[in-house]
């Protein structure tokens, strides 16, 4: 759906017109964990099961993917690591769900640990996602915690406490808890192309140019969805469906929003910590993808939105590549 307000000159990237349109996103709670192992196969391993079926809020229970990899430096116990985000509609999801995964992904895999990525204790952080306060049970009687102290960013030493679980391999280190934070769901852009080859190609530079990027996640498969959704259906069970507006097949028979020329769409979506972290990756993904695919055949990049009804976060594609910020009615925040 477009941005009824147009009032911007057009915008293109390599011969690839920008839509002046806006990415509508929505309200999440979020945290961060970080997994370590004794290799960086164990680790990739047991972050591959973490954030398996965690695409979509619909009926994944979390959004979740790996944020970033880590060098032994920059893990709490100095062995290879990863950064993982996860998003929830609620913190109720993210204390029902992240417990069940670390249980069964985490706890399970050989020489793995797990720590918290929110800095700050419950003086900071008040509300917390349960980890180690969920899994000691498993160590039957035989667990053993200890408080440990770590200094803060603000100088102040602060308690935090850890749990060692017996397991066959020796034993399972991980942090009693983590803080959970506000958080940014749903920022997107769609990339319309000749053919599937052009939107491909495109999407998979986007992907490449926005892996590592801080703060942000695209949970998708690859980072990217096909089926991209409106809100409701025709049937009532549902409360969201194909976008027929995007649909190449259903041009004859709705309101298309594709060009003659456009055979495929494919959609990125965001999840992020932070509005301006959404923002960045939104801009360095559309540049990367519009200089790889023009070539290809890619059309136009666009946004999904429901005219601001759904979410108070607007992404404005035009602002991401005017020096100006883009808009929201407030910041989420850690």
């Amino acid at each position: 759906m477009a941005d009824s307000s147009k009032t911007s000159k057009p915008i293109s990237i390599a011969g690839v017109s920008i839509e002046d349109t806006f990415a509508e996103a929505f309200d999440m709670k979020a945290t961060r964990l970080i997994l370590t192992a004794d290799d960086r196969r164990w680790c990739e391993e047991s972050a591959r099961a973490m954030c398996g079926f965690g695409t979509s809020v619909i009926a994944c229970g979390l959004e979740i993917a790996v944020e970033q990899t880590l060098t032994p430096d920059q893990t709490p116990d100095g062995r290879p690591g990863v950064a993982i985000l996860a998003f929830g509609m609620s913190g109720k999801d993210l204390e029902k769900q992240v417990p069940r995964r670390a249980g069964q992904c985490v706890l399970t895999c050989p020489t793995t640990a797990l720590y918290g990525g929110i800095p700050g204790g419950r003086d900071i952080h008040p509300k917390r996602v349960p980890i180690g306060k969920s899994l000691r049970f498993f160590g039957d009687g035989n667990q053993i915690s200890k408080q440990i102290q770590h200094l803060g960013a603000d100088g102040k030493s602060r308690p935090v406490r850890y749990w060692r679980i017996p397991v066959m391999d020796g034993e399972f280190v991980c942090q009693h808890d983590v803080g959970r934070v506000d958080a940014i769901g749903g920022g997107n852009f769609i990339m319309v192309g000749q053919s599937m080859q052009s939107v491909t190609v495109a999407s998979r530079a986007a992907i490449d140019a926005m892996r590592e990027l801080p703060g942000i996640i695209t949970p998708f498969p690859g980072g990217t969805t096909r089926s991209g959704s409106k809100v409701g259906s025709k049937y009532a069970a549902l409360f969201a469906s194909t976008n027929d507006a995007f649909c190449p097949v259903l041009r004859e028979v709705t309101s298309s929003d594709l060009p003659a020329e456009a055979n495929a769409a494919i959609e990125v979506v965001i999840d992020g910590m932070s509005f301006d972290e959404i923002a960045e990756s939104m801009r360095s993904g559309i540049t990367a993808a519009c200089e790889a695919g023009a070539s290809e055949g890619l059309l136009s990049v666009t946004a999904g939105n429901y005219g601001g009804k759904l979410g108070r976060h607007h992404f404005k594609l035009h602002e991401l590549f005017d020096d100006q910020s883009t808009s929201s009615d407030s910041e989420a925040g850690q």
